[in-house]
């Protein structure tokens, strides 16, 4: 029997932290986009999945690139239901 991913933290080890920018916030406003540092080995799907279901959010599109550090930045743009800036300020970026 399989367990739950949630309950077993699997989401909670994908996403890192949110990045903070002033690109960020232009993002924000104009594109219902966020920035996340997650984790090396994840996936897109498994990006999309855990943003949704940690945040309570709808997930349109998720576009990744690795830093010159090695850290993996993922951009997630939100769905025309859920608010990029409604999110921000729950994660308290203002």
């Amino acid at each position: 029997m399989e367990s739950d991913p949630i309950l077993s933290g699997k989401y909670y080890q994908v996403i890192h932290n949110v990045v903070i920018s002033e690109k960020l916030f232009d993002m924000i406003e104009n594109e219902n986009k966020l920035a996340f540092i997650v984790e090396r080995r994840a996936n897109k799907r498994e990006i999309k999945k855990a943003v949704e279901l940690l945040y309570e959010v709808k997930v349109d599109r998720v576009n990744t690139l690795i830093l010159c550090d090695g850290r993996k930045k993922a951009y997630v743009r939100l769905s025309d239901k859920d608010d990029a800036s409604d999110l921000a300020a729950k994660l308290g970026m203002f």
